[in-house]
């Protein structure tokens, strides 16, 4: 009987697998922002293999030159190879792997923040939601207070008070996307925790953390899910202003939002490249996670 079960309980998930890949791919919107976010994973991966410069490489001989042969993109002020910078610079904000051999630093800033915010304000959603009470009405107001600050002035507020650096913006990352999220899992919460499967889980004596980890949990994943590609990309967007004001990550680090900052100064001069490269990968990554997600989201309310 249990090896039955776990047969059927196995179909269900491959099931469940094929119907969101069918989600994926039936909607038009959802593959073009897949496919730009697929070109940023590929060039971050591969970036090695993908030039033949390192971000840190400089050529004194050719600062700020446009796009040529040797260096396909142009270059900085410094002489280092745009090409190269943008791409390792993806490995900053989505990859969870080093910058690169010479100066390691952590990639995936975008990615870990994310993470990071979606452990606790799931926790602090469903312990609310589920509680209620004093409980609840302590955690959301706290929450609501955070929610009341702008969310640019948050993230400078937080990354000012603790010093600029990788681990501080995963810092800053995690604390302003939790209120969001909480709010988000707790409204889930409220409606789930009326089903008759909850019910009946209380009525088999089982814990709170059971039911709400276990029980609750795993049917919010869709729209948390969702909601999670939109908050990246609002990550890797504030990434791009905190470098843009000398908050991000330390120099001589690929950051996308200080090579912005660097750049606009040599605009009217003729050298728009260094600026304009930056620019636009911070745009397209952030247009493809919302098409991906707006995408995704509009396709699956059909089969409800």
């Amino acid at each position: 009987m249990p090896e039955k079960q776990k047969t059927n309980n196995g179909k269900t998930k491959s099931k469940q697998l094929k119907e969101a890949f069918g989600i994926l791919f039936s909607s038009k919107i959802a593959m073009v922002g897949f496919a730009i976010v697929l070109f940023w994973v590929f060039v971050a991966v591969f970036a090695p293999y993908l030039t033949d410069y390192t971000p840190y490489d400089q050529d004194w001989k050719a600062p700020n030159q446009g796009p040529s042969a040797q260096h396909i993109l142009g270059t900085d002020e410094l002489g280092r190879d745009l090409w190269s910078r943008l791409i390792y610079g993806a490995r900053v904000v989505l990859v969870v792997l080093p910058v690169t051999e010479e100066i390691s630093l952590p990639g995936g800033t975008a990615i870990w923040g994310v993470v990071i915010a979606l452990f606790i304000g799931s926790a602090l959603g469903l312990i609310g939601g589920y509680k209620g009470g004093w409980i609840d009405e302590i955690v959301m107001r706290l929450l609501d207070a955070m929610m009341a600050i702008p969310v640019i002035l948050l993230y400078l507020i937080i990354v000012a008070a603790i010093g600029a650096s990788a681990i501080n913006v995963v810092i800053a990352i995690s604390i302003v996307g939790v209120p969001g999220i909480a709010r988000l899992v707790r409204s889930l919460t409220l409606d789930i925790k009326t089903r008759e499967y909850i019910r009946a889980a209380e009525t088999r004596g089982e814990s709170a953390w059971f039911i709400m980890f276990v029980e609750i949990l795993p049917n919010t994943r869709g729209p948390i899910i969702i909601d999670a590609m939109l908050r990246v990309g609002y990550a890797i967007f504030a990434m791009g202003t905190l470098g843009f004001l000398g908050l991000g990550m330390p120099p001589p680090s690929p950051d996308w939002g200080s090579m912005v900052a660097k750049g606009r100064a040599f605009i009217l001069t003729g050298s728009p490249w260094a600026a304009l490269w930056p620019s636009l990968a911070i745009a397209s990554l952030v247009v493809g996670l919302n098409l991906l997600a707006d995408g995704i989201r509009e396709e699956s309310m059909r089969y409800q």
